[in-house]
Formats: structure tokens, C-alpha cells, sequence
């Protein structure tokens, strides 16, 4: 199964490089783009749900890398939620596959 990675810009400029064991984020995301925060987490979790899924239908397990990095990302973004000047982004910088 194909992983891929894809680095982030959170809304205060650091960047983190996160992790998924299917190409399927890219369905989601597209490089040098910047999303919503609340809409960034909603992809995220549908992607990385995927993801997963698709690790159990070939493994029979769940992926908890993939769940553990929707766990960050969700956990990440509280950091930020109810800030409105300027509306908090998150920018897909690039993929590294």
C-alpha cells in the first residue's frame, strides 16, 4: 500500500509533517493550498479515515498511525479554534511520497 506524507503550515507558521498509509489525501488536498481550519480537519478526518480503512480491508487491522495522526491534527487545531483575526488557515505546503 502506498504511503505518503504531507507537510502543513499550522495558522502560527509551524510546520509539521504528517502521515498517511494511502495516497487517498491527495483526493482531499492539493499542494500550496490553504483551507479553513475547521474545513482542514474535516478533510483530514475523512482522508485519514479512509486511510485507515483501507489498511483494515487489506490487513484486518485498523491503521493507528493514520488514527494517531488524526488525533494530532484534531488536537492541534484546538489551539486555534475561535480565533477570527485573521481566520485561522492551514496550508498543505507540499506531498512527499
Amino acid at each position: 500500500m502506498p504511503e505518503i506524507h504531507f507537510q502543513i503550515q499550522w495558522p502560527d507558521g509551524t510546520w509539521e509533517t504528517c502521515y498517511s498509509p494511502s495516497l487517498v489525501v491527495k483526493d482531499y488536498f492539493t499542494a500550496s493550498h490553504s483551507y479553513p481550519l475547521n474545513d482542514f480537519v474535516s478533510r483530514s478526518r475523512i482522508a485519514l479515515m479512509i486511510a485507515s480503512e483501507r489498511v483494515q480491508a487489506k490487513y484486518g487491522v485498523p491503521c493507528g498511525l493514520a488514527l494517531n495522526q488524526l488525533e494530532r491534527i484534531e488536537r492541534q487545531a484546538l489551539n486555534y479554534q475561535g480565533k477570527t483575526d485573521p481566520p485561522p488557515e492551514v496550508t498543505v505546503l507540499q506531498f512527499i511520497e
